[in-house]
């Protein structure tokens, strides 16, 4: 039977640093990061696929500013449910091309995937999620005073504007998404972390402006629909304890129970590769395997020679 592989990729599969952030960019981008995953299927994985969407809903939202005389804004909810169409279009008709090229008949298919969050989630309280583009602190200054932005500094990196990010509760396509999976289909499901939406008191579901992270749904994905591995894909071969430091160190095969001592002494950072570690952890307390490396160290990975990979 193939291992079910959830792999949610990076927002460096999409856009670089620094790079224009035209569809042409993006698309080579895609196309690249498409040439591995094709291999993976081609070795008898199956893939279930989720992105990131940082800089392309960043962007959105500024074009919504700039057009806001001429076009009405649309909330932050519709913008995910964009960026999910236009990234995964481009996911979807790279990977078929690719599969094609190696001669693997197989679908793809892109989902327009709503996550459930709680209204009462605190982090409504407490907006953390970094999403757009990096600012000076001068910048940041002007567009909290003309926008009414929240922005926060991230990493070293610079300041971002910063959004609620709550917890995703449930994934309400997983039974569809399966019935794909067991179908053999390649699914892209969950883009930019889901379309974030509440339950209301009559049971119906409406929108809700916040980001939800896409490393956590990603792993909520994975649990729902039972999968083998969870890979998540970044800009790094693996995940570090010290980063930055003279003793900097790799992580490569390690335990729970070891990786939480790393998270309780402070090793990861909130805006970066903390999320990713929270949720690998909560994917490997499932029973199934986690992986953090970058994405051309993907099948090393997979064959254990590679990258943090995180079991029981």
């Amino acid at each position: 039977m193939k291992k079910k592989v959830v792999i949610a990729l990076g927002g460096n599969a999409i856009l670089q640093p620094k790079q224009e952030p035209s569809y042409e960019t993006q698309l080579e981008n895609v196309r690249k990061s498409c040439e591995v995953l094709a291999r993976l299927v081609e070795e008898g994985y199956q893939l279930i696929i989720s992105h990131g969407n940082g800089p392309q809903v960043g962007n959105l939202l500024r074009q919504n500013e700039e057009a806001k005389e001429v076009v009405p804004q649309m909330p932050l909810d519709v913008l995910t449910a964009e960026t999910q169409g236009f990234i995964g279009y481009m996911i979807q008709q790279s990977l078929k091309n690719e599969l094609n090229k190696l001669g693997i008949n197989k679908e793809v298919i892109t989902l327009a995937t709503r996550v459930e969050v709680s209204k009462d989630d605190e982090k409504f309280k407490d907006p953390s999620k970094p999403i757009g583009a990096f600012y000076t602190e001068e910048e940041a200054l002007v567009l909290k005073e003309e926008k009414g932005w929240m922005l926060k500094e991230d990493s070293g990196r610079g300041f971002r504007r910063v959004v609620a990010s709550p917890k995703p509760i449930r994934i309400l396509e997983k039974d569809v998404i399966k019935k794909l999976v067991d179908e053999d289909i390649i699914v892209i499901a969950g883009g930019g972390g889901g379309i974030p939406v509440v339950k209301e008191e009559d049971g119906t579901y409406s929108g809700i402006e916040s980001v939800i992270d896409k490393d956590l749904s990603s792993c909520k994905l994975a649990e729902e629909i039972e999968a083998d591995i969870f890979m998540i894909l970044t800009d790094v071969d693996n995940a570090f304890i010290n980063y930055g430091k003279i003793d900097e160190r790799s992580i490569e095969k390690i335990s729970i129970e070891e990786l939480m001592k790393y998270v309780e002494e402070g090793h990861f950072a909130k805006g970066s590769m903390g999320p990713k570690i929270e949720a690998a952890l909560e994917f490997a307390k499932t029973g199934g395997k986690s992986h953090i490396c970058s994405l051309f160290q993907a099948r090393n990975s997979l064959q254990g020679k590679s990258g943090t990979i995180i079991s029981k």
